[in-house]
């Protein structure tokens, strides 16, 4: 699945692959990249999935669905173009279709997932931020509504929770911009009053839009954010410090503000979790609050989303955790 496409196919599945591109699961994009057909439903084949063009699955055909024409042959040339509604080509392609023998194939997936796990590191004393997003996962049992702002919060959200229904991630894509999760998910909790709705959110993007706190509060609107506090414009220090060494420049967030006194001062709950046991029972305490609840979880500072494709490589060619652990 893209990023915005998380949840069009349940996560809990054994064929699910998770998201691909740049920050996709690695058996996701080793899976396309060796793929001999591709069904693309609703992509815009955007470079942060294809990586570098001409390597993009180099042998396989390519049928594209899409409503719009003007985005079928855009980036990735297709051999059989479809534009129509997804939901009536997809019952008309069920009529002609015949299921092939996928044996060898799901073989080679399924040993791909086992040796090519999405991973991270859990020494050190400091709370890992794909932690969090696992806590909230489990304590939600996948079933809350997940905002998010831009950046590596947004990625370890893609990554970690695990979306089972469509219209449950609620992200901005292409024009992504910091600040989007929280107002978003005030219109989430109101379009949807019987789910959890939480905003994962960097300390840095949470604060493009802080001010509606207020709205939230006098609206009581109770959504539940969830700032993964490493003090740094994280995505934009991840690329300094793997591709610039270690030159950080104006990512370091020297003055965050105390984040529970400031949703105190909105009339809001504010909690600050600083330990690995205490990042679970702050989640519980937050869904059964019937408040907007600020939880400020200080994470590891250098904590780095992997995989990930460097600019201008093939999808397949990605650094992952195991190789910069060698």
């Amino acid at each position: 699945m893209t990023l915005l496409g998380l949840g069009g196919f349940p996560q809990s599945h054994e064929l699910s692959l998770g998201m691909l591109g740049m920050h996709g699961t690695a058996y996701a994009n080793y899976a396309v990249t060796e793929s001999d057909l591709i069904i693309a439903v609703g992509s815009r084949f955007d470079d942060r999935v294809t990586g570098r063009l001409d390597a993009f699955a180099p042998d396989a055909k390519v049928i594209h669905i899409d409503i719009d024409p003007a985005s079928v042959s855009k980036n990735v040339e297709v051999d059989i173009p479809i534009v129509g509604d997804a939901k009536n080509i997809l019952s008309e392609l069920n009529k002609i279709v015949k299921t092939p023998n996928t044996e060898a194939w799901l073989k080679q997936v399924h040993e791909w997932k086992r040796t090519h796990p999405l991973r991270y590191s859990h020494e050190g004393l400091k709370i890992k931020p794909q932690y969090v997003v696992e806590e909230i996962h489990h304590v939600t049992k996948g079933e809350a509504i997940i905002c998010t702002e831009v950046g590596q919060n947004q990625m370890w959200s893609a990554q970690y929770y695990k979306f089972n229904e469509p219209r449950t991630f609620v992200t901005s894509g292409g024009l992504g911009t910091m600040g989007y999760g929280f107002p978003a998910a005030i219109g989430a909790k109101l379009g949807c009053p019987e789910r959890t709705v939480f905003d994962i959110a960097g300390d840095g993007s949470i604060q493009m839009n802080i001010q509606e706190l207020a709205t939230a509060v006098t609206e009581k609107v109770p959504v539940k954010i969830a700032i993964l506090n490493n003090g740094y414009l994280g995505m934009v220090r991840q690329w300094q410090q793997l591709f610039y060494k270690k030159r950080y420049s104006s990512t370091r967030l020297s003055s965050v503000p105390d984040f529970v006194k400031l949703a105190e001062a909105y009339g809001a709950v504010g909690m600050r979790i600083t330990k690995k046991e205490e990042v679970r029972p702050a989640i519980e305490k937050a869904i059964k609050t019937d408040n907007v609840v600020v939880m400020d979880f200080v994470v590891e500072e250098e904590e780095n989303v992997f995989p990930m494709v460097p600019a201008g490589e093939a999808i397949n060619k990605m650094i992952v955790l195991d190789s910069l652990l060698a």
